[in-house]
């Protein structure tokens, strides 16, 4: 497409609802850009090989031998049980066995404020998002070691006074413990603290749990031994006063990929996030601070070294200093971009409907007996393979299949390109590598790259790396690239470079990156009267100059869109260039993240392709629910071509960020109505992308 340049607040006692947004079409884990998280599903029955949620161990320091202990794995070493009582839970919780104890339903308990003394070598585990402990929690005691408790959402133990001095109903509390994980948990509303880690517990992991709702949430101390050794990573903070968290004299402290979240005009307010007293060595890297005051503090004796941080409309005190520790001494970890945490973490913590259900199991089987019935196509650039390129396996794909194929793509960088032609339906890509990073499709055609055979340019469609024509295709867990050098090629007429085009419909994209320059991704339909659905979830667009667009009824949702600087390091871009039908749904951004290394105010959201200046179109573009960054302008649409924005479909619902804003003629937002008729299942339009 050619470029157009247009010239302490108390609480309110009541009910509190659930944080966060939920995690649909996707599977058990978060897919994250430099590793991905996918926790296994269950075994149907416990005779059978223990499913991975069974036997998983902790990552940090809960993984460090130690104190007689080597790492933490809970009860993966007893029989699994499921309980549906108090009491069955404190039977097993509380035995000297190893158990993996599944809850499966809400459990209420009785007195309130209960917390079960958990012993040794145990599992506990939701059952898929409906384990639930309501009034009361986990008291790990000394000596209590190689405890997991996971995938629960522990809740409302709270008695209506905010700064309570006469309950101790904590969700989890630890006095001397040791090797002990607590992940992907949904803690909320409690009368006192969500997680205490007091009296020299130590070799202690938090990790992927959403913590909301509260006053004291998060405390770790209480002794003046320096101590505790803890990693805390992928946790959300959100409308926390204080301990979020606090440390104190931990020997210790590595926070990463942690995000604080402020919301304004709210009846909670932070006192202050993070916090290192006393004797506290903390290194605190790559987590996202939005709206909070005093975000980062320390005592005069403590230490914190601070490492790729994000601070956004924080206040007050942030504060480092000292030298405190390597991690990477200790164990092995990955930090993902501190830009990226707050997409992540919204769609990554809290339970995963596919731990610890006997309904994993039965999908997991479905899946099995699907992936064994598929024709499965293997590529590895080394000759390991069926094939040495992927175009050679899509060849290889019969006209008009009628079952899915799955070509699987083995690590490696596959410099072609490659085109699945419309009679090839129900083709799936598959990167086998541990990250998204690992598998890359790359080429460097541009729309005025001349073709081998003298026969012109390739123009904007004909520079892709990979053109998918046929219905049914997915793609999953690799990089799509086009890496066209602009700066080098000055001369050359039509700078547009395609990493991605599709051209077909029911078309799903899940956790890939797609990333370019210039007219990025572009989502089209076999034909102006064509439907073509695409649904893109848990992955990364890059780019920066209309890097989304085309007529295809698209939805990029629970994604980071990266914004790029220009060849030359300037800032100056647009999102989206739809060029939508009329009567048709266009682009839809939802509950995603918009932001990269450019200037405020540099970048819009969207400008209106009238393709071949054709009047009749309609083009949309709606983002919602999505964290902005200060790159987007304040006035985020513009003309295209002569076309004015303003004639076509473009709004806003409920973004969030310091590139947000408030309504205007200029600045359209839905009304809550309206909105209601722009949700994700209103442009899939009956479609459910589903994993095969």
């Amino acid at each position: 497409m050619s470029e157009h340049r247009s010239t302490a607040r108390h609480r309110r006692p009541g009910k509190f609802l659930a944080v966060g947004l939920p995690l649909a079409l996707t599977t058990a884990g978060v897919l994250v850009y430099g590793t991905d998280v996918v926790p296994q599903q269950a075994s149907a029955a416990t005779t059978a090989a223990a499913p991975a949620w069974a036997t998983a161990t902790a990552d940090g320091f809960a993984s460090v031998d130690a104190l007689g202990q080597n790492g933490t794995y809970g009860g993966r070493d007893g029989k699994t049980v499921t309980v549906r009582t108090q009491a069955d839970l404190e039977k097993y919780a509380t035995a000297a066995e190893p158990y993996v104890i599944v809850v499966a339903g809400t459990i209420t308990m009785n007195p309130v404020g209960k917390e079960i003394k958990v012993a040794s070598d145990k599992t506990i585990v939701g059952s898929g998002t409906s384990g639930h402990i309501v009034g009361g929690g986990f008291f790990l005691g000394q000596g209590v070691h190689n405890v997991i408790i996971r995938n629960l959402t522990i809740r409302d133990a709270y008695q209506g006074v905010w700064n309570d001095k006469d309950h101790d109903y904590d969700a989890i509390q630890m006095d001397g413990a040791h090797h002990v994980w607590i992940d992907h948990n949904d803690l909320r509303n409690m009368a006192d603290g969500l997680i205490d880690v007091r009296k020299d517990s130590t070799y202690v992991t938090v990790s992927w749990n959403k913590l909301s709702q509260n006053n004291k949430t998060f405390g770790i101390g209480w002794t003046e031994n320096v101590t505790t050794d803890i990693t805390i990573h992928h946790n959300w903070f959100r409308e926390t006063e204080q301990r979020n968290p606090s440390t104190d004299n931990a020997a210790h402290a590595h926070l990463y990929n942690n995000f604080l979240e402020d919301v304004a005009g709210t009846s909670i307010n932070s006192s202050y996030g993070n916090y290192s007293r006393g004797g506290t060595r903390m290194v605190l890297e790559n987590s996202y601070f939005q709206g909070m005051r005093n975000p980062v503090i320390k005592d005069a004796t403590a230490t914190i070294v601070q490492r790729g941080n994000v601070f956004s409309g924080t206040s007050g005190r942030n504060e480092s200093g000292g030298t405190a520790f390597d991690p990477k001494a200790y164990y092995s970890y990955t930090l993902d971009s501190a830009a990226n945490v707050p997409s992540l973490l919204k769609s990554g913590t809290g339970p995963r409907s596919t731990i610890g259900t006997t309904a994993a199991s039965a999908a997991e089987a479905e899946a099995s007996t699907k992936a064994a019935a598929a024709t499965t196509l293997t590529v590895a650039k080394d000759g390991s393979g069926q094939y040495r390129t992927v175009q050679a396996a899509v060849n290889a794909v019969p006209a008009n299949n009628a079952s899915r194929v799955v070509i699987s793509i083995k690590p490696g960088t596959y410099r072609e390109t490659v085109k699945v032609p419309s009679n090839k339906p129900h083709v799936t890509f598959q990167g086998t590598g541990g990250s998204r990073k690992d598998t890359v499709i790359v080429y460097n055609n541009a729309a005025g790259t001349r073709k081998p055979d003298g026969s012109g340019t390739y123009g904007t469609s004909g520079s892709a790396t990979v053109a998918v024509e046929a219905d049914d295709f997915q793609a999953r867990n690799l990089t799509i690239s086009n890496d066209f050098d602009e700066g080098a090629n000055q001369s050359l007429s039509g700078h547009q470079a395609v990493a991605l085009r599709t051209a077909a419909d029911k078309v799903f994209l899940d956790g890939v990156i797609v990333e370019g320059d210039q007219d990025t991704l572009l989502l089209d339909t076999a034909a102006k009267d064509r439907l073509g659905r695409v649904y893109v979830t848990n992955s990364y667009v890059v780019g920066n100059v209309d890097f989304i667009f085309g007529r295809a009824t698209a939805v990029i949702d629970r994604s980071v869109i990266t914004l790029k600087k220009r060849w030359d390091g300037t800032s100056a871009g647009y999102v989206t260039a739809p060029s939508t039908a009329a009567n048709r749904k266009g682009l839809l951004i939802a509950n995603s993240t918009v932001g990269g290394a450019v200037s405020d105010r540099t970048f819009y959201l969207g400008r209106p392709w009238h393709a071949g200046g054709d009047a009749s179109l309609d083009p949309q573009t709606t983002v919602r629910n999505t964290n902005l960054s200060a790159a987007v302008r304040t006035t985020p649409w513009t003309d295209m071509s002569g076309f004015s924005w303003k004639d076509d479909r473009f709004a806003e619902y409920r973004n969030t960020g310091s590139g947000s804003g408030a309504a205007s003629s200029n600045r359209p937002h839905l009304t809550d109505a309206q909105a209601a008729d722009q949700e994700v299942a209103d442009w899939l339009a009956g479609w459910t992308p589903t994993a095969s």
